[in-house]
């Protein structure tokens, strides 16, 4: 009977595995929550800023009421920040929504929609659950292969997922590689440029994707609040892209997607310069203090342009599950990526210098 109900591309879905929470590695392990160190879901070490928890209070005197469905304020503000009219714009339960928005507005069952090897898992989930057929081209580097995806494009094709920085991996692509790419690309398949970590990079390798949006209609960016603005726990995304592509995300898009303390706290921490700039220093100091430690010990890492570290553990395919799971009974989470085909690899949250001695520590007890 289990077979009888909904069709066979959505039974087809493995569910996404999020990264284990702190009190189910407590339950499990006999741990006291409070010894335990979670580095598996990139989140920003530093958590909430007093910022936006303070938008967040003052917001809660509407709590009974329903948020603005249109997002009227916060467009207001990223349409000043990013120098895009407020209609191009469409908010997000996270950036995972504006992803699977993307998916259903734009993609019919049978069509194709391209992404890398060893890039993000929503991508072919988003992909199977519109019943389309997903091409994943082959990683160079870890990384994307513009080359290769722009060959891979047929008359199926109406969907590209781009990570830059990618995840798990941490890669980045060059701007002027997109941009050549961007212009190769049939103006009747959307590329979607997932820029979750962007602001991780450093200021010199800084670029301003929205100005492309102009130029490329059949363009659309994605950003999230969940990294380095430390409100993960608040799910609040948004999506860049003209009228043509907004309009058809909005006709798909949930009413009320977007809940008023997310939109309180996403408006005070996008004028905290302060909280970005600590943000990012932290993950700068903190990428050194791993890679430093891994070159030491002489372990493979993939550079990483993001607020993770993506580092080999063994040379068999049980080494990322067996390293892991002593990680785990020491109290130390981090992401198992052999779900990605990368069974020999961890990937590692950037945290606070102790978080990283931590995970350090325990690392070397466990490979030793």
């Amino acid at each position: 009977m289990s077979n009888v109900f909904g069709p066979e591309y959505v039974r087809a879905i493995a569910p996404y595995q999020a990264g284990k929470p702190i009190s189910e590695v407590a339950r499990e392990f006999g741990l006291e929550e409070a010894a335990i160190i979670k580095l598996a879901s990139n989140e920003n070490p530093l958590g909430m800023p007093a910022s936006a928890k303070k938008a967040m209070m003052d917001a809660m005197d509407d709590g009974g009421r329903y948020p603005d469905s249109n997002g009227f304020e916060l467009k207001a503000v990223l349409s000043a920040r990013y120098g895009v009219p407020e209609n191009w714009i469409t908010l997000g339960n996270g950036s995972n929504d504006i992803l699977e928005l993307a998916a259903h507005a734009l993609v019919r069952p049978g069509e194709e929609v391209m992404y890398a090897q060893y890039s993000f898992a929503v991508y072919p989930l988003a992909t199977q659950a519109v019943g389309a057929q997903g091409i994943s081209v082959p990683a160079r580097d870890f990384g994307h292969d513009l080359p290769a995806m722009q060959k891979a494009i047929t008359p199926d094709t109406r969907l590209i997922f781009i990570a830059n920085p990618n995840n798990p991996t941490g890669t980045f692509l060059p701007p002027a590689a997109i941009e050549a790419f961007l212009e190769k690309v049939p103006k009747n398949v959307v590329v979607v440029l997932d820029e979750a970590y962007n602001e991780y990079l450093d200021p010199d390798l800084q670029y301003e994707s929205t100005d492309w949006v102009k130029k490329y209609p059949n363009l659309l960016i994605s950003r999230t609040f969940s990294k380095v603005y430390g409100l993960a726990g608040l799910r609040i995304g948004f999506g860049i892209a003209q009228p043509e592509i907004t309009g058809l995300l909005n006709r798909v898009r949930q009413p009320f997607n977007v809940n008023s303390l997310a939109q309180a706290a996403a408006m005070a921490v996008l004028k905290d310069k302060a909280f970005l700039e600590k943000s990012a220093k932290l993950n700068a100091d903190g990428y050194h203090q791993l890679t430093a430690v891994f070159d030491e010990m002489k372990l493979e890492y993939v550079p990483s342009y993001g607020n993770f570290v993506l580092v080999r553990v063994g040379d068999d395919d049980e080494a990322g599950a067996r390293v892991n799971l002593a990680l785990l009974k020491k109290g130390i989470i981090v992401r198992p990526v052999g779900s990605y085909g990368l069974p020999k690899w961890l990937r590692i949250t950037i945290g606070l210098p102790e978080e990283n001695a931590a995970v350090i520590s325990a690392l070397k007890d466990v490979l030793a």
